[in-house]
């Protein structure tokens, strides 16, 4: 009897301690499962917010809160704006953006004198003298600096570039100058000492050929094209001739001559 009681009791202990080892498995299973379906809830409620043919060929994905974006669009606009919806999504607390911008592929030079030409005449009649952007373009890749004298027309240009055909990639590296209202004042007493002069007023004339005039904390500096040496010198005196100017740094290029540095 004893040794049936020894037995049984074996039996019993082997049986709980079993199920026991069965609960957290259990438990981990059922987790496992919930947070699936929480991530696949996540997914459906990122994708819904990609509405349009633009993010048809977009595909989403999300994994502990941060959502993948995969596929191709046309535009790398488009990416950024798949980006920035996916972003606002439930549940969503980073975005991993891998879209390939598909599209027209552009030779570089091509590209960036269409990107001069059009960023030339952006934001006309909105300051646009006061902006001097650079542009670099390498496998598609543009790169944008330079000046912009408020965050409108920094933005102005950004769109501009990003929703350009054959645009894959586009780097921000434009400075935006300080608010300051020492400088707002500069900038208007520059543009009429330099396009009030008889010889510099035709470049006020043509968008596509303006001296233009970018001010930091009273430091002064041109750009453009100018026509001769002679304009470029008069435009740096009259410059410098702004009371309240720190400095003046000259960038004006003369046309058909090699590249100089600033005064």
């Amino acid at each position: 009897m004893k040794t049936m009681h020894r037995v049984a009791t074996a039996f019993c202990a082997a049986t709980l301690a079993a199920a026991l080892l069965s609960l957290p498995q259990a438990s981990f299973a059922a987790s496992g499962s919930g947070q699936a379906q929480g991530e696949n809830l996540a997914a459906q409620q990122a994708a819904s917010r990609l509405k349009g043919k633009q993010f048809s060929n977009v595909k989403v994905s999300v994994d502990n809160g941060i959502a993948t974006l995969t596929g191709t669009v046309e535009l790398y606009q488009y990416k950024m704006d798949a980006e920035k919806k996916v972003g606002h999504a439930k549940a969503v607390t980073a975005v991993r953006n891998q879209i390939q911008v598909a599209g027209p592929t552009v030779p570089d030079q091509e590209l960036k004198a269409k990107l001069s030409q059009q960023l030339t005449y952006d934001r006309v009649g909105f300051g646009h003298v006061f902006d001097a952007f650079t542009l670099g373009v390498q496998n598609g890749a543009v790169t944008i600096g330079g000046h912009a004298h408020n965050y409108f027309n920094r933005d102005s240009a950004l769109v501009l570039v990003s929703t350009t055909p054959g645009v894959k990639d586009v780097i921000d590296d434009i400075q935006v100058d300080p608010v300051s209202g020492m400088d707002y004042r500069i900038r208007f007493a520059e543009e009429q000492a330099i396009y009030g002069y008889p010889t510099l007023n035709r470049y006020a004339l043509d968008p596509a050929r303006p001296i233009r005039i970018s001010v930091q904390n009273g430091n002064v500096e041109l750009y453009g094209v100018v026509d001769s040496q002679s304009d470029k010198d008069i435009a740096f005196l009259r410059a410098n001739s702004v009371p309240g100017v720190f400095s003046v740094k000259n960038y004006l290029q003369v046309a058909n001559q090699p590249t100089e540095k600033a005064k």
